[in-house]
């Protein structure tokens, strides 16, 4: 059963979880003639800011979820809630209808073509770039909304777009699990490595759940695949619309990469050669490859695409340079909230051999961090531990570098300035999630920056 508005005109509707998608399904509801009750389990104090201008039409509750939600015709699952929600089994138990926030705002989206980027690594990055290239190649009169897990939540733009309209969404496991029909016009799946697995409960449910991004699709429609990542490659198999592939030269691939740049063959009319972004990494020159074949996919003219490869900077927290302070190049990669992701940093960082300064920690989220050890023990000096996961960290790495216990952000950048030396290289890539000790990733790496920039002040203290 898919979200139609029409089926539940008049009735009223239940937002289990207040955060900025539930936030925003609310208001969206609100706006289109919904009673909407709003429940989260936060107290209300802490919710009562964010929710002072909902208007008419809502009432909400905090503290606990009580049954008030059950006399709701339907619900929104925020993402990330459990399915194991005790309210969530109640309402199951009485065949109470649970969307997800992505679903219930496609359903009043007019946009005129959606582009989808999911993957364990590299979503953001690629949707941005993607949204980029489209801008390049976009019409007057036609606009490009990026959305979903980066940025604003989908339902926050649901109603600003038009039939001529691109939207661009990077789209998270969670969300995925939870919707029930969700057909992007074309999709990229880039990878897929252990992560999230005590939300989804193992790993055949998080296969399960980035194959939502295909599964319905019809064959007019377009899906990437990476074609050198085992897992993508096998799912692939069960996607019945147009694949194409990138990854190593031959076998699948219709694009790769050769003496520095991409190579597209089987898309346009002839094969082309492209000058990929000026980016670090090799995961980067996926996921310009990625971009390009969804873009070039859909129509978008190959000029367009290295257009904007020439202009594209990187995103915010995804090695980001911060900029050499005290002698120390500072780097911000808190987008690396998993072990894969800071593996891919130290990949990309292949000059940096003993003098990386290594920030990890945080939030655990199940997986093991001694595939590091390899990396860590060849390229980095010391790591500076911090969260509720330092010690797991400590025991998996101990005896490959230096480990400093730091607790916090501010110790740890405070230790590396004291230990570090000219030439060396601050990373903060924590393989971790950070919802122990900041509000998300980016509060973490916003902190991170600030933290650096106050190393140049306190130097300047008398």
């Amino acid at each position: 059963m898919s979200f139609d508005p029409a089926s539940f005109k008049g009735r009223k509707a239940a937002v289990i979880g207040l955060g900025r998608s539930g936030i925003a399904c609310a208001r969206l509801l609100c706006r289109k003639g919904f009673k909407v009750f709003g429940t989260d389990s936060r107290p209300r104090k802490e919710l009562a800011g964010s929710l002072s201008r909902m208007g008419r039409g809502f009432s909400w509750e905090g503290g606990r979820h009580t049954d008030r939600a059950l006399s709701c015709a339907f619900a929104v699952k925020s993402p990330g809630l459990s399915p194991s929600l005790p309210l969530l089994q109640r309402m199951a138990q009485r065949g109470i209808p649970v969307f997800s926030e992505l679903e219930v705002a496609l359903a009043f989206c007019k946009a005129g073509e959606v582009i989808a980027i999911t993957g364990t690594n590299g979503k953001t990055t690629t949707t941005a770039l993607v949204a980029q290239i489209f801008k390049a190649g976009s019409r007057p009169g036609r606009k490009v909304r990026v959305c979903g897990n980066i940025g604003l939540p989908a339902s926050a733009v649901a109603l600003e777009t038009g039939s001529k309209d691109t939207v661009v969404l990077e789209v998270s496991s969670y969300q995925l699990e939870d919707s029930r029909y969700f057909r992007p016009n074309a999709a990229a799946l880039l990878n897929i490595t252990a992560d999230h697995l005590d939300h989804h409960g193992g790993m055949d449910r998080y296969l399960d759940a980035k194959a939502r991004v295909f599964e319905d699709q019809r064959p007019e429609d377009l899906c990437v695949f990476n074609a050198g990542d085992p897992l993508t490659l096998k799912i692939s198999r069960d996607c019945g619309s147009r694949r194409l592939f990138f990854g190593p030269k031959g076998g699948p691939a219709h694009a790769w990469v050769e003496k520095g740049m991409i190579r597209v063959s089987g898309v346009t009319r002839r094969p082309l050669s492209l000058r990929p972004p000026k980016l670090p990494g090799a995961h980067n020159l996926e996921n310009s490859m990625a971009a390009a074949l969804l873009a070039l996919g859909r129509g978008v003219k190959p000029a367009a695409v290295q257009k904007a490869f020439r202009s594209f900077k990187g995103v915010e927290h995804r090695l980001e340079e911060v900029g050499v302070i005290r002698g120390l190049r500072c780097v911000n990669d808190s987008k690396a909230t998993n072990v894969d992701s800071t593996l891919v940093a130290l990949k990309a960082l292949e000059d940096e051999k003993g003098r990386i300064l290594l920030i990890l920690g945080g939030l655990h989220k199940g997986s093991p961090y001694s595939p590091l050890r390899p990396l860590v023990a060849e390229r980095v000096k010391g790591i500076f531990t911090i969260g509720s996961a330092a010690r797991k960290i400590e025991e998996d790495l101990s005896g490959s570098t230096s480990i400093f216990p730091c607790g916090e952000l501010k110790i740890a950048i405070e230790t590396a300035f004291q230990i570090g030396s000219p030439g060396d290289l601050l990373l903060l890539s924590p393989a971790c999630a950070s919802f122990d000790q900041f509000k998300d990733f980016e509060d973490r790496g916003r902190r991170f920056k600030e933290l650096v920039s106050a190393q140049v002040r306190s130097r300047l203290k008398p």
